[in-house]
């Protein structure tokens, strides 16, 4: 059964392990769909930090989103979905809010993973700041 009010899913993926069960939902709708599937990755400048308290460039946490979001959409293709992806730079929320406006997003799809820091706990999670301000449907995939 093809839903013909859905056209374009927007899936937003950080590379952790709640991306891959957002993938898989966000492929699976785009398909009974028939919908395109737009990938987003968000590159955060500020939050490059690897354990031990060494920072990561911004070109190689890019390079890396893009690895991952090109792997996502070739599973999409391979599953028959037409699929694209986007690397954006900034506040993961406001650049999922903001691409789901510019690209025309019917659907967001996004993983969530549990409050490990302070920072998520005082400022709430991507996922709940995306489900609250979105003006499309929002579907919460749990990690």
């Amino acid at each position: 059964m093809v839903d013909h009010g859905v056209t374009r899913i927007l899936l937003a993926v950080d590379l952790t392990g709640s991306s891959d069960r957002a993938a898989t939902e966000a492929i699976t709708r785009a398909g009974v769909a028939g919908a395109d599937l737009i990938v987003l990755s968000v590159v955060e400048p500020h939050n490059l930090r690897l354990p031990g308290g060494a920072t990561r460039r911004v070109d190689q946490e890019r390079d890396r989103l893009t690895a991952g979001a090109q792997a996502i959409v070739r599973r999409a293709r391979t599953a028959g979905v037409a699929a694209t992806w986007l690397i954006w730079e900034g506040d993961p929320a406001e650049a999922i809010l903001e691409a789901s406006r510019s690209e025309g997003a019917d659907v967001i799809i996004l993983g969530s993973r549990a409050r490990t820091n302070l920072r998520r706990l005082i400022l709430g999670s991507v996922s709940s700041e995306v489900a609250r301000r979105a003006s499309c449907e929002v579907v919460v995939v749990p990690g």
